[in-house]
């Protein structure tokens, strides 16, 4: 026997590692992030090495099990490191789930031989070499614009880690960059190749736990698109984990959207680069703001005399975008018609049982009086998606195709196409995107409610496709003066980021502390523990809503924190749509 290893089971349910030993004829094999096959409580299962001949090795080696085999190359010590990180950083307690994401889909035996190529001569982008040169930052680049010469200056230094929200676009990405002349492994399946050594590693969200030997630059495509965080627990980020990866390594790291987050520019102190204005607002489609505030909301019809023009043209595909899963209830005022908002936050309110106006996003309560006028009584909006497809078939004389998230089926082909926002997602083209009623995203009760609702104009400006092609984007609200419509009429996003920090700064709310909500049975238990711990600060009721100065401190809160025997809780670091 040569030695003993740390191993982490593969094991859902089972956060502790066992030591095992290591047989002579699998020493040569075995090195931390090995993926081995180990005895436990009676079967044979899975596991990661997470350490060498461990320093706090407590147990005989003669009461040691023996590791069964070697089946396959696994995370390097660099992944493990930023694993454990990742663990306090999103409270999970356990490496698995990080160790699982940076694992290849099936076993790998060995790496084929590195291939690196770098062609002579390609296209970059000189905003973006500027910022690699100064190591790094946030990059504003236009909806319709290629992204390969950003990608091409960072790989230009030396191999390169390029994440994207969705494999579609990094199966589109890989295959233009393999015709520039990189070398290009596209992860998960180019996992061996990857971990071999090429200039450019290119994935969806898990590809921030891709391998990258020598890593000298990173890009992250559309930092603002929530695919890139994790949806069950932990709810990882990968913009996060890979600005920390570069950060351990000294690497130049480039958040790169057309509207970058207000959690990129902060963490930029503010300082955004961007390409020159006319070719940015060139990337644009036309943008038509469509002013309700004369109309009655409760009683109008969405379907506008704009919305019909475009649509009675036979010549033109229209997607008209509406959701309908209630995410937001919107009240008006029957006296003065204006839009009835928090006086604090300025979200949408709703009436609770007691007849107040409630604000779902920061808990404020106030009489049910509106704000314009005084007057007390109002309406709530509530259009839906069926009745809409019959209205708009009826307004353009030609068939409406209703498409919803719950649709798995490619839509039929059609001129018109009506849904939640899964139609931008189902749809490649179109020559008119109309936003049938923003003001439902505007001013849901989700903090991030606003770069939210930039980041689905800005899904329909890609779809529109560039104003000189003749692409539109129709908008139709009651708060036409609103920072965000502003910001896609100006074609200048950055227009939003100040009054964003403004108000959370004012609302406690991340960049400016750390938030995790915690759901399910037993968060009372947890909620009435964190209580004690003067770390943290616990409010709120379903879910319990959980700040701290950092996101160090929040991470270990609730790590300290046992779990009631039975419960099934849901721990969500800076939530998503709360």
């Amino acid at each position: 026997m040569t030695g003993v290893v740390r191993v982490v089971p593969d094991v859902t349910g089972l956060d502790k590692a066992f030591d095992y030993r290591v047989p002579d004829a699998l020493a040569a094999r075995i090195a931390p992030g090995t993926i081995v096959r180990v005895p436990l409580h009676g079967r044979s299962v899975r596991g990661w090495v997470v350490e060498l001949d461990p320093a706090d090795d407590a147990v005989e080696d003669s009461k040691l099990r023996d590791v069964v085999k070697v089946s396959s190359l696994g995370p390097s010590v660099e992944l493990i490191e930023l694993a454990e990180w990742a663990s306090v950083r999103w409270a999970a307690g356990r490496l698995r789930p990080f160790l699982q994401a940076a694992s290849p889909p099936t076993n790998v035996a060995g790496r084929p031989p590195p291939d690196r190529r770098r062609p002579a001569a390609v296209a970059t982008a000189p905003v973006a070499q500027a910022l690699v040169a100064d190591g790094g930052g946030v990059l504003r680049w236009p909806p319709n614009d290629d992204p390969r010469p950003v990608v091409a200056a960072a790989a230009a230094i030396g191999p390169t880690l390029v994440v994207t929200p969705s494999i579609h676009g990094a199966r589109r990405l890989t295959a233009g960059l393999r015709r520039d002349g990189w070398s290009v492994a596209l992860v998960p399946d180019d996992w061996a190749r990857a971990a071999a050594g090429v200039d450019i590693v290119v994935g969806p969200r898990g590809a921030a736990w891709a391998p990258c030997p020598v890593l000298a630059a990173a890009v992250v495509l559309d930092e603002h698109d929530e695919a890139l965080q994790e949806e069950r627990s932990p709810t990882w980020h990968a913009r996060d984990v890979v600005v920390e990866r570069c950060r351990r390594l000294g690497a130049p790291c480039l958040l790169v959207s057309p509207c970058p987050t207000v959690m990129a520019a902060h963490g930029a102190g503010g300082q955004v680069a961007r390409v020159p204005t006319d070719d940015e607002r060139a990337s644009w489609p036309i943008v038509e703001i469509v002013d309700r505030t004369r109309d009655e909301p409760w009683k109008t019809s969405l379907v506008t005399s704009p919305l019909i023009r475009h649509l009675r043209d036979p010549n033109r595909v229209v997607v008209c975008v509406h959701n309908t899963r209630g995410r937001a209830r919107v009240l008006a005022c029957r006296a003065c018609r204006s839009l009835v908002r928090c006086a604090t936050c300025e979200a949408a309110v709703g009436l609770d049982d007691a007849g107040r106006l409630v604000c779902r996003r920061c808990g404020t309560v106030r009489p049910p009086v509106c704000l314009v006028c005084g007057a007390s009584a109002f309406a709530n909006l509530r259009p839906g998606v069926t009745r809409l497809r019959e209205e708009l078939q009826a307004a353009a004389g030609r068939p409406v195709v209703a498409v919803t998230g719950g649709d798995v089926d490619r839509p039929a082909p059609a001129g018109i196409y009506v849904g939640t926002e899964a139609v931008l997602h189902r749809i490649e083209r179109a020559d008119t995107v109309a936003f049938l009623d923003i003001d439902a995203e505007l001013l849901a009760p989700r903090y991030r409610a606003a770069e939210q609702a930039m980041g689905l104009l800005m899904r329909g400006a890609r779809r529109a496709g560039r104003r000189a092609d003749g692409g539109r984007l129709l908008i139709q609200t009651f708060l036409p003066r609103h920072e965000v419509l502003q910001a896609a009429l100006l074609a200048d996003p950055g227009r939003l980021v100040d009054g964003e920090l403004a108000r959370r700064a004012l609302l406690d709310l991340p960049p400016f502390a750390a938030l995790a909500a915690v759901s399910g049975a037993g968060r009372d238990v947890v909620a009435g523990a964190l209580r004690g711990d003067e770390t943290v600060r616990v409010g709120g009721d379903d879910p319990v809503l959980v700040r701290a100065a950092s996101w160090d401190a929040l991470g270990r809160a609730l790590q300290a924190v046992p779990r009631p025997k039975g419960s099934r809780l849901r721990v969500a670091v800076d939530p998503p749509r709360v």
